[in-house]
C-alpha cells in the first residue's frame, strides 16, 4: 500500500458517494421519499410531515409512543365523494324502490313518497326525520349478515351520478396516501364517520385499508336470537349511536378506547372531533379538507345541504388546524384523473 498513490479527493468522493447512497436506502426503507405526492408542496404538506416527524422521533419531548398514535378520520367527503347527496343515502333511496312493492302505502306516504316521484325538494324539506324514518324502513328487519350482503351488492354496482363511476373510485388519492403514510409511521388508522357502521365495514379494508374493528360509525341496536339457521344478530328500528357532531367524541371513547392525537375531517358534523383531539396535552394534529374545486370535484361549504362547513370553518385558525384547499393542495383528487 505505501507504493501506491493516494488521491484524498478521490476517497472523499467515494466516501461521500456511500454516505449519500446509505442515506438514501435509510429514508427509502423509511419511506420518506416523498410519501405524499399527490399533495402540492406548501404549508398543509408541510404541517402534515413536520406534526407526523415531531411524534415519531424518540428522546423528544413531542414523542408519542405508537400505542398512542391514533388517527381518526371522517368518511363523508373526508375521504370519499360526499355531493351530490351522502353514498349511504343513495343506498337507502335505491333500497325504498326496491322494497316499494311489498309497500303500497309508501306511494302516498311521506318521506317515501318523495323518493318514487324522485322529488328531491320534497325529501330535503322532511328533515333530519324523514331520513331516519327511510333509514330505519330499509335498513331494520333483517340479521346483520344479509345487511351485509344487500351492502356489498349494492357497493359494486352502483355508480355516481357525475362521474359515472362505482362511488370506491371516488376515493380521494392524497388521502390515500395519508392514510399509508400515518401506518408507516407507527399510527393505527380509524374511520369514526356519521354514515352507518355496518354500511362502511364490509368494504373499508378493499378501498382504505382500515379493518371492519377500526371503522366507528352511526349504528340501531340489534338482539340475539336463535333461529332455525342458529345464533342470529337482527337489526331493529332503534336507533343506537348517531355518530355525528357530539356524538364522535363518545363513539371514539366507547369504540377506540384512546383519545386521538390527530382528526381529519371537512365539515360542521366533526367540529367535537377536532376539538376533543387537539385540545388534549401534547403535540396535536386537526385537519380539515375544504371543498374548494368546482372542476374536479365540488366546490361547497356554508349553505351545503350535506357536508356543512360553517361553524368549524370559523374555528380552524384560532384552533391551529390545518385548512386544506382541494383546489390548491392537491395535484390530483381522484386516482383516474
Amino acid at each position: 500500500m505505501h507504493g501506491i498513490p493516494v488521491d484524498r479527493r478521490s476517497i472523499l468522493a467515494g466516501l461521500l458517494a456511500s454516505a449519500a447512497t446509505a442515506c438514501l436506502a435509510s429514508r427509502s426503507a423509511l419511506g420518506q421519499g416523498d410519501p405524499l405526492p399527490s399533495w402540492n408542496d406548501g404549508p398543509s404538506k408541510n404541517a402534515i410531515l413536520d406534526f407526523v416527524s415531531a411524534v415519531a422521533r424518540e428522546g423528544t419531548a413531542d414523542f408519542v409512543p405508537p400505542s398512542e398514535r391514533i388517527a381518526t378520520f371522517d368518511n363523508d367527503g373526508t375521504l370519499w365523494c360526499e355531493q351530490p347527496m351522502y353514498v349511504q343515502l343513495a343506498f337507502a333511496l335505491d333500497r325504498v324502490k326496491a322494497l316499494s312493492a311489498k309497500h303500497p302505502e309508501w306511494k302516498q306516504k311521506q318521506p317515501f313518497k318523495a323518493v318514487l316521484d324522485n322529488d328531491i325538494p320534497a325529501l330535503a324539506k322532511a328533515g333530519e326525520k324523514g331520513l331516519v324514518e327511510l333509514v330505519m324502513a330499509t335498513h331494520a328487519g333483517m340479521t346483520t349478515a344479509e345487511f351485509e350482503q344487500i351492502a356489498s351488492d349494492w357497493i359494486k354496482t352502483a355508480r355516481h351520478p357525475k362521474f359515472d363511476r362505482p362511488y370506491t373510485d371516488l376515493v380521494y388519492q392524497p388521502m390515500l396516501e395519508l392514510l399509508g403514510y400515518l401506518r408507516a409511521n407507527g399510527f393505527k388508522t380509524f374511520i369514526v364517520s356519521g354514515g352507518g357502521i355496518e354500511f362502511m365495514r364490509p368494504w373499508s379494508e378493499r378501498v382504505y385499508g382500515i379493518p371492519p374493528e377500526q371503522v366507528v360509525g352511526s349504528s340501531i341496536k340489534t338482539q340475539f336470537k336463535v333461529d332455525k339457521d342458529g345464533p342470529v344478530l337482527i337489526r331493529l328500528p332503534t336507533i343506537d349511536l348517531v355518530d355525528d357532531g357530539p356524538g364522535k367524541p363518545v363513539g371514539i371513547n366507547s369504540h377506540i378506547g384512546r383519545r386521538p392525537i390527530a382528526a381529519f375531517g371537512n365539515s360542521d358534523g366533526d367540529f367535537q372531533m377536532l376539538q376533543w383531539t387537539t385540545g388534549a396535552r401534547g403535540r396535536r394534529f386537526g385537519l380539515i379538507v375544504h371543498h374548494t374545486d368546482s372542476e374536479r370535484e365540488y366546490a361547497y361549504d356554508r349553505k351545503s345541504a350535506f357536508g356543512k362547513l360553517d361553524k368549524a370553518l370559523d374555528a380552524a385558525s384560532a384552533n391551529g388546524w390545518t385548512m386544506v384547499s382541494m383546489k390548491d393542495d392537491w395535484k390530483r383528487i381522484f386516482s383516474f384523473q
